[in-house]
């Protein structure tokens, strides 16, 4: 038999009213008896009736988030932070993978109003802009997190992308490598990681841009392989990687290794994300907190302005990167093929 409330009042040794009023967010109930009653409901497992909840105009204690891709270590990560931190706050998710897509960006955000939920997180890669301004006009809360959207009047936590592409390259040119070729999906984010990354090779004395190349998800099949192929197989190829996300740089490694090639003794690659051999690390559990405090606080109306929290990247040395040495060859290269 599934645990009603009369059974967490029991067990918290309170009223049924008290309950009510810590699950609904209502009242004056000290921190103490609402730490005490959530322990409780999650020691039972108890769920409330979120429907009949919604009939009544009060909170459903559902957020929505929109991401693009579920399969996608960072976005997985991601999600399980916001939902950890909901969790501690007392809220659930409905996560919904849109797979980029605009048309599933739309149609998910109509399912989510009719299940009522009290708010709407959206992650990187949300290009649905009619949506968002509906949601703003409607006055449902939002927030955005992995992404920076100055002209939208919401809740924001991102990094400093601009600045991880800079460190990127700078890093690669440390190591001695100029001729860094540069992978990206055509997205916000990565559009700014490569503007730094053209940035610090102008500051770095004018080294020119090796090679580039920006795509949409049709083309990338699988991600980013056969791009970094093509340049491996190029008369001059790159001695090192630079991929926008991590996903890119697994398929960077894929195409060097079938190239009978080694990472990082003959090709160094460095991701973005800081899932598997990220080198510029972006901090996947503050983001997931700190946009889920914004959320919350303005569903409680605790916050009557808006927020624009941007977290710093930081650079991780893997195995996926090394100095380039000076003896190694083209030719060397390419008898390895």
């Amino acid at each position: 038999m599934k645990p009603t409330i009369y059974d967490v009042a029991k067990k918290a040794g309170v009223s049924i009213a008290t309950v009510s009023k810590v699950i609904n967010n209502t009242g004056r109930i000290s921190e103490k008896t609402k730490n005490k009653v959530w322990k409780v409901i999650g020691s039972l497992n108890y769920q409330q009736n979120v429907i009949a909840t919604a009939l009544t105009g009060k909170h459903t204690y559902t957020i929505g988030l929109l991401i693009p891709d579920l399969s996608n270590l960072f976005f997985a990560e991601l999600a399980r932070s916001i939902e950890d931190r909901g969790n501690e706050l007392g809220y659930n998710l409905v996560i919904c993978s849109t797979d980029y897509n605009p048309d599933k960006e739309a149609k998910y955000i109509e399912l989510l109003k009719r299940k009522n939920v009290d708010g709407f997180i959206l992650a990187s890669g949300f290009e649905n802009t009619l949506e968002v301004e509906k949601l703003i006009a409607e006055k449902y809360p939002v927030a955005i997190v992995a992404r920076d959207v100055p002209a939208f009047n919401v809740n924001a936590v991102c990094i400093d992308d601009f600045q991880g592409g800079y460190d990127a390259a700078s890093y690669l040119i440390e190591l001695g490598h100029q001729k860094i070729a540069i992978i990206a999906r055509d997205v916000w984010s990565n559009r700014e990681r490569i503007r730094g990354f053209r940035k610090a090779l102008e500051d770095h004395g004018g080294i020119r841009e090796y090679a580039f190349s920006q795509f949409t998800l049709e083309s990338n099949v699988p991600w980013g392989k056969k791009i970094a192929l093509d340049y491996l197989n190029s008369p001059d190829p790159p001695t090192a990687f630079f991929a926008c996300n991590d996903l890119l740089a697994i398929g960077a490694i894929e195409a060097i290794r079938e190239k009978k090639l080694r990472v990082p003794e003959d090709i160094s690659v460095v991701g973005f994300d800081n899932t598997v051999i990220a080198t510029i690390a972006q901090p996947i559990q503050n983001m997931g907190r700190e946009v889920m405090d914004l959320i919350v606080a303005e569903i409680k109306g605790e916050k009557q302005y808006k927020s624009r929290i941007v977290l710093n990247t930081k650079r991780i040395v893997r195995d996926s990167t090394t100095r380039l040495k000076k003896e190694r060859s083209i030719s060397k290269q390419k008898s390895n093929a």
